[in-house]
């Protein structure tokens, strides 16, 4: 701004504002009289005159245009400010609401189950490579967590630790073929077991095996788990029948099953170290 006002641009400005005012003082002094000078000067000033108190009343107008712009900027900054705090706050108080679910949960399977013990763990790793859902967790033998022992979210199961070591283990989840699991249906109590495939698996899916053919498992039905192996223990749920394919080509049906976990938004889990029936 202060450039502005030192350079010959302004300086000419100034010059014919200066011009224009003076020429409007003269023009009002002319009123009173008629001579010819009088009448020529109010003819050439008097539209001057009135140009000039415009161009005067837009540079008064300029300071307060300058005062709203920075207040605006102001008030934009502080409340961009209060949006941040409170984008914060709602991202806290989500998480504190998964927190007090995740309790909660945790404290009905205990008092439904005296004789669990569990571990609490987070999810720090996933391999973006591996295409059976395989995940990393905090804790492992430090903490008294060993191989084969079930991992569960809530009253699903997750999957079982496969390695452990001091600091953390690993752990294949229900999309891994590598996992069959003891099993039954809610309502038609038919036993079998869940495993699943590589196709199966990239669509995020697994199967009950080994149906009769005459099942009555249906879509919608409950799986859990049976605690035959003694890996698992016996109703945590696995997931839901979406469909159940017949025994056309083969001696037996099979129910495809939706995991009741989406493994790509697991943050905790709970490791289940000890429970009645458990296999040494």
């Amino acid at each position: 701004m202060n450039r502005f006002f030192k350079s010959a641009a302004f300086r000419i400005f100034a010059a014919v504002l200066a011009a224009l005012l003076a020429g409007s003082v003269m023009s009002v002094a002319s009123r009173s009289g008629s001579s010819p000078v009088t009448k020529f000067t109010s003819m050439v000033f008097g539209p001057a005159s009135k140009f000039a108190g415009a161009v005067v009343a837009e540079i008064k107008g300029i300071p307060v245009s300058f005062r709203s712009s920075s207040y605006l900027k102001r008030e934009n900054d502080r409340l961009q400010t209060q949006v941040d705090e409170l984008r914060e706050q709602l991202v806290d108080y989500e998480q504190m609401i998964h927190e007090v679910e995740f309790y909660r949960e945790f404290l009905e399977l205990k008092e439904e189950h005296e004789d669990y013990e569990f571990v609490q763990a987070s999810v720090i790793g996933r391999d973006a490579a591996d295409r059976f859902g395989t995940l990393t967790l905090s804790k492992g033998s430090a903490a008294g967590v060993k191989v084969n022992d079930p991992v569960i979210y809530g009253r699903y199961l997750v999957g079982v630790v496969t390695a452990v070591t001091p600091t953390g283990c690993t752990v294949n989840t229900l999309l891994n073929p590598n996992l069959n699991v003891s099993a039954y249906e809610s309502r038609s109590a038919e036993v079998s077991y869940v495993s699943t495939t590589v196709e199966l698996s990239a669509d995020g899916n697994c199967r009950m095996e080994g149906l009769s053919p005459e099942t009555a498992v249906a879509t919608g039905g409950l799986v859990c788990t049976a605690g035959v192996s003694g890996i698992y223990p016996k109703d945590l749920i696995i997931g839901t029948v979406t469909d159940v394919v017949d025994a056309t080509s083969d001696i037996s049906a099979w129910a495809i099953v939706e995991p009741g976990v989406d493994y790509s938004q697991l943050t905790d889990v709970l490791i289940i170290t000890s429970f009645s029936g458990q296999a040494k």
